[in-house]
Formats: structure tokens, C-alpha cells, sequence
């Protein structure tokens, strides 16, 4: 929709503000209006902060003229959208799932870390529509954390390792775990017990990344609550889109002029390298698991039919819709195969002494990690 088309006069108002600061138009991308970042300093919003805020919009044209909303009263001015008794009130309606895009989804719930990205949009553009307001954000309920894997269940994982993955096939009534499967998973689980990597670093792991002899891993740590990735943030310092960084980082300079180039890699300069990496001791048990792991990679990244990267530690061992078996994988099919691999693995060594049954989400088991790294990289 475009501001003229939406009913409210405050919504179309705050439509026109959203159209300023995120602008649907790549030819306006780069002058997009600023707006107040991390301590007041102005900024420009990224690609993904443009979707949300637009999705703004929607929400709150879907909440005014609702009896919950101030009575279901026309509002024509854009502060009101910002008055603590018309917030609360869409908040609500956000929080319970009333304001969803679909009309399918709605009465959903929206998880808590959706409820803090309106928020989050929310607090970005009310000093820019309506800097007269005081705004009093709603207040997020305080997220259950899932309970951690007893000390025990890890030691009895980590002893039984070796164990595990000298023997042929697990199965049982049906379910079964390949050799190269099992490798593959224990070899996982022994790099989470020692390094506790989230699952988007563990994905991001390469063969370059295990010191000689598997005896040590390398992480690159991500903060969680970090800046955007990477081309987002050269290109919020570089102020300009960033299909424009792409498009220079990847040698397409035939449609960006030299200042923009020249702009691009002024702010690579400037964030310097990643992160740097962490490295993590790896125990007796977890060399001789992700020793197994490499054996079996290597035979199945060789018999690549292609010639691209083969950095990725973790690889698929079957045809799937991202290609052919040996292709590195993603964090969400890492996060996938990890947790069907747990799923069978919990089924099979049921009944046997010692064995709890395991979380299929690795973060559970992160959580119950205590790990320190080396003091530098190893020898």
C-alpha cells in the first residue's frame, strides 16, 4: 500500500515516515532519511530493518478502528499512535497474534523475539514521526530458558563416544543411524562438548579451522545480539545499498562509480578482519570422533561432481535440494540433521545403563558447557 491508500489518517502518516526512512525505491535507497541509532548517533537502516518496519505499518493499520484501539476512533494525528493507552492496546493485539499479516495466522501467538523487533521499531521511529511524544514502550515478559542437560548425560555421552563410533550400524525395530551418519554426529556433538559453538558457528567451521592432528578447533565467535551480517554493516558504514557492496566485493563495478567503490572498501578497511578465532582443546575422545568424521568426508566431497568450495567441515551425505551429497551445510540443515541424528540416536541406546535421553536442540546442550579456550592458537 502507499500512504493515500490506507484509511487512518495517522496511519498514512506514519507510512510516509517509513517511506522516508526505508524507502521502497533503490534509486532513494542511498539518501534514506537517518534516524536515531545506538546512543542517538544517526543512522541508516538496513534492508532487514526496512522489512520489519513496513511490516510495522501493516500491524498498526490492521489495529486502528478495532474496539480494543482507542475505542475504534478515527486517529488522525501520528502521535497517537504513540500515546501509552493506543500503544498498550496494539501491543496487545500484536502480542496475542491479531495483527499478523495472514488472516490464516491469526490468534497465534508471536514469540517473544518478534514482540521485541516491534518494539524495537517501535522505539526507532516515534522520535522521527512524532518527537513530541513521550514514549513508554510496553515491557517484554522475561523469556523461560529450557532446562540444561545434567553434568551426568554429558559424561556419559563424551565416555561412550569412541565407543559408539568404532561399532557398525546403531539400530533398532527400524531406526537406524549409517556408519556415515553416526561419524558425522558424533563428530558434531564432540566439537559442541568441547568449544560449545552456537549452531551458526559450528556451521561456519572449516577443515582449516581443526589444528594438526584434530587437536584443537578454531571458532569464530558471533556476538548474538551482534551488529547485521557482515554486507550490511560495510554497507551502513559506507552508506550505500548493499547489493552495492556486492556487487564491488564481488568485482561487478560495471554499474557503481568509483566514489562508491572507493567508499565500499574505505569501510572494509575500517571493520578490519572478523572476529578473531577462539581455539578450544579437543579431548582424546572428540580426536578420535572428528578423525573418523574427516575419514568419511573426505570419500564423500571427492566424489564431487563439482569444482567450488569444499572448505565446510560439516557436508550433506545425500542428495538433497541444495545438491548433491558432499555439499557443506547450512545452519538450518546442520540444526536438522543434528537433531534427526539425536532423535535416532535417544531411540536406539534407549534401555541401555546410563543412557538419558538427549535434547534434539543443540543450544540446550551448549548451555550446559563450560568451556575455556587456549591461550593462543596451538603450537
Amino acid at each position: 500500500m502507499t500512504p493515500r491508500q490506507y484509511s487512518s489518517p495517522a496511519v498514512r502518516q506514519l507510512a510516509a515516515v517509513v517511506e522516508q526512512v526505508a524507502p521502497r525505491d533503490p534509486a532513494r535507497w542511498e539518501g534514506r532519511l537517518r534516524v536515531p541509532g545506538a546512543g542517538g548517533v544517526p543512522v541508516q537502516v538496513s534492508e532487514q530493518r526496512a522489512r520489519q518496519l513496513r511490516a510495522l505499518v501493516g500491524m498498526f493499520d490492521r489495529a486502528v478502528g478495532r474496539p480494543e484501539v482507542a475505542g475504534g476512533r478515527v486517529l488522525r494525528s501520528v502521535g497517537r499512535l504513540f500515546a501509552p493507552e493506543v500503544l498498550n492496546s496494539v501491543f496487545d493485539l500484536v502480542a496475542a497474534g491479531e495483527l499478523r499479516h495472514r488472516a490464516e495466522d491469526r490468534g497465534r501467538e508471536l514469540p517473544v523475539a518478534s514482540q521485541r523487533v516491534f518494539l524495537d521499531c517501535v522505539a526507532l521511529l516515534a522520535p522521527v514521526a512524532a518527537p513530541k511524544v513521550s514514549l513508554v514502550l510496553p515491557v517484554l515478559p522475561l523469556p523461560e530458558l529450557k532446562p540444561t542437560v545434567e553434568a551426568g548425560s554429558l559424561e556419559a555421552l563424551y565416555r561412550g563416544m569412541v565407543d559408539l563410533a568404532a561399532v557398525g550400524p546403531l539400530s533398532r525395530d527400524g531406526v537406524a543411524l549409517s556408519y556415515e551418519q553416526r561419524a558425522r554426529l558424533l563428530a558434531m556433538v564432540a566439537v559442541l562438548l568441547d568449544s560449545a559453538p552456537r549452531s551458526g558457528e559450528l556451521a561456519a567451521l572449516g577443515v582449516a579451522d581443526l589444528a594438526a592432528g584434530e587437536s584443537a578447533v578454531g571458532v569464530r565467535r558471533r556476538q548474538q545480539k551482534g551488529p547485521a551480517p557482515r554486507r550490511e554493516e560495510i554497507a551502513a558504514l559506507a552508506r550505500v545499498h548493499p547489493e552495492s557492496v556486492r556487487a564491488v566485493l564481488g568485482g561487478r563495478l560495471e554499474a557503481r562509480s568509483e566514489a562508491t567503490r572507493q567508499r565500499v572498501l574505505a569501510a572494509v578497511e575500517e571493520l578490519g578482519p572478523a572476529p578473531e578465532v577462539e581455539w578450544y582443546a579437543l579431548r582424546e575422545g572428540s580426536r578420535v570422533a572428528v578423525s573418523r568424521w574427516l575419514e568419511v568426508r573426505e570419500q564423500v566431497v571427492e566424489s564431487l561432481p563439482l569444482t567450488g568450495s569444499r572448505r565446510g567441515l560439516w557436508v550433506t551425505l545425500q542428495a538433497s535440494k541444495a545438491g548433491p551429497a558432499g555439499v557443506t551445510l547450512l545452519p538450518d540443515g546442520l540444526r536438522r540433521s543434528y537433531a534427526k541424528g539425536i532423535a535416532a540416536l535417544n531411540w536406539v541406546m534407549a534401555g541401555q545403563r546410563g543412557w538419558e535421553p538427549l535434547p534434539v536442540r543443540m543450544e540446550q546442550v551448549r548451555r550446559s558447557v563450560d568451556v575455556v579456550p587456549l591461550d593462543g592458537p596451538p603450537g
